[in-house]
């Protein structure tokens, strides 16, 4: 059987990998981004043009949307030209990678099936552009099961694990309890590597040394090394976004009358670093911040 026509809106770091991946796997795409010139990372390995988000949905059955924030989703999907403007939607399936609020995932989706016949699967993802390209990604999704079961084989391409975790939201919901996970991870490697260069022990061992004990984690095999190394260039991510994921998990906590101090002062230490100008660098470079402190204080 032929593989669905897919489409891709949001061709940033993520958008890029994932994207890739699927054209060597063997998918036709469609691309869409804001900024056209990163267009050309992708139409190089086979991917086609479109002029809007609308001539996306036009040209495929399952459109992909990672994009920065809720509003972005907003204005690609209902905006002048979005993807709910096109002529021929109904029946069509859009799969929301982006990491937005829950609530606000909900009046879209319902929104998009009332006005355009669009369904809708809330599907965040973690693990990296490097998870992305090698389709090794954690995929938490939400949605109509029926929905899923259409978007299964389009996922598994793109993730290692991929699970549905309940209606609509859901996916988004266990997506910030991710992020306040890997928020706080973020901070606590930062300050177990300056804790060990401080101590005078042989810092780069460190994962290799805690392996299988309950210090061990893919946090401190996979990102600790790059802030112990102080590997930083090219970003894996951008601080501006984990910053907007931490005060999305707050906000969320307070909603749901919860206290998450520590998740709150991984957030407070993210704010400083990106109003110091490192809105664009790696999350991972926020050792920078302590160091600076650092410097003051000597």
């Amino acid at each position: 059987m032929n593989k669905p026509r897919l489409g891709f809106v949001g061709i940033g770091l993520m958008g890029e990998a994932m994207t890739r991946r699927l054209l060597d796997r063997g998918w036709q795409v469609t691309v869409w981004n804001l900024e056209r010139e990163r267009l050309d990372l992708v139409t190089l390995h086979g991917a086609v043009a479109a002029a809007s988000p609308a001539d996306v949905v036009a040209a495929a059955d399952i459109v992909l949307i990672c994009v920065l924030d809720g509003e972005a989703v907003r204005h690609c999907v209902f905006g002048p030209h979005g993807l709910a403007t096109a002529r021929e939607t109904r029946g069509k399936l859009l799969i929301d990678l982006s990491t937005i609020d829950p609530a606000a995932t909900q009046e879209m989706a319902a929104r998009a099936a009332r006005d355009a016949g669009l369904a809708w699967l809330d599907c965040p993802v973690s693990g990296g552009p490097g998870a992305a390209r090698e389709g090794s990604m954690a995929i938490m999704a939400g949605g109509a099961p029926h929905d899923f079961e259409r978007a299964r084989a389009v996922l598994g391409d793109l993730g290692a694990n991929v699970t549905h975790m309940g209606p609509t939201g859901a996916g988004q919901t266990t997506k910030i309890i991710n992020q306040a996970i890997v928020g706080a991870g973020y901070v606590l490697m930062v300050e177990a590597a300056l804790l060990a260069e401080a101590a005078g022990i042989d810092a780069a061992r460190l994962p290799e040394c805690l392996a299988g004990g309950f210090a061990d984690s893919v946090l401190l095999r996979k990102l600790y090394p790059r802030i112990q190394r102080r590997d930083f260039d090219p970003p894996a991510a951008y601080a501006r976004q984990l910053l907007k994921d931490l005060k999305a998990v707050g906000e969320f906590a307070r909603e749901h009358g919860c206290d998450l101090p520590l998740v709150e002062q991984a957030g407070a230490r993210f704010d400083a670093y990106v109003a110091s100008g490192h809105a664009m660098s790696d999350p991972a470079s926020i050792i920078r911040l302590y160091e600076a402190s650092r410097r003051k204080a000597a």
